[in-house]
């Protein structure tokens, strides 16, 4: 026999509308923007920045210009990930980002690497039967897919085995209680740099209070990780 709980389920209706909602509001192109650009939840967070290029101008003393080219003076949408969501944040209390221009280069780059290697063994599946057949395409292809495989495997070398966060090391009041588990650097680079986890969001993945210590915790943990695959 199915019991069917109102209660419960008004409660699942009510959190799901206000995921999409929080959805579809992040997938809005911000103010300002041109009316053409679409509602993509795909993109994510943006910000809107003004169109530019240099033009030549004999008038100046350098010989150039800024001219904004944005279409009937709309901006476009840029699309910006937690990195600069965090320096946006910084800069509005006039203080310095909280990871180096090197730490942020080195999460895109994982990032970016990650992405299109993944998007790329699909088009290696389909290169597969034409270079077997003996036409002798896709092998320009196939060396850049190997070699950023290569690449990602020593970023990952470089990310390590370690525990940005141990249980151990921290009393159960400050860490949340008995649900608290380790976090993984692994865990935590993917997070925050492949799913666009935000800190708060990690810890209480893990059973972590995301209090302010806590949040400082983990982000120097994902900064010191960060060093280690700049050089990697």
């Amino acid at each position: 026999m199915t019991v069917i709980n109102p209660v419960a389920g008004a409660a699942r209706l009510r959190d799901e509308r206000d995921r999409l909602e929080a959805l579809i509001a992040r997938a809005v192109p911000v103010e300002g923007c041109g009316p053409e650009i679409p509602v993509a939840p795909a993109r994510g967070p943006s910000r809107s920045v003004t169109p530019h290029v240099m033009m030549p101008d004999p008038k100046h003393k350098t010989g150039w210009k800024v001219e904004q080219t944005g279409w009937r003076g709309f901006k476009a949408a840029q699309a910006i990930d937690i990195f600069d969501q965090l320096a946006i944040k910084a800069a509005r209390r006039e203080q310095e980002p909280p990871f180096t221009k090197g730490q942020v280069n080195a999460a895109r780059l994982y990032r970016d690497l990650v992405e299109r290697h993944s998007a790329g063994g699909m088009k290696l599946a389909s290169l597969e039967g034409r270079v077997a057949s003996g036409s002798g395409k896709g092998g320009e292809f196939m060396d850049t897919f190997l070699a950023e495989g290569e690449a990602i495997r020593r970023m990952q070398r470089a990310i390590g085995n370690g525990v940005a966060m141990q249980v151990r090391r921290m009393r159960p009041s400050a860490r949340g209680g008995k649900s608290a588990r380790n976090i993984r650097d692994r865990d935590l680079v993917d997070a925050i740099c492949l799913q666009g986890k935000s800190f708060r969001r990690v810890l209480e993945v893990h059973g972590w209070t995301d209090s302010a210590r806590n949040t400082r915790l983990i982000m120097s943990a994902l900064a010191d990780v960060l060093d280690r695959m700049q050089g990697y």
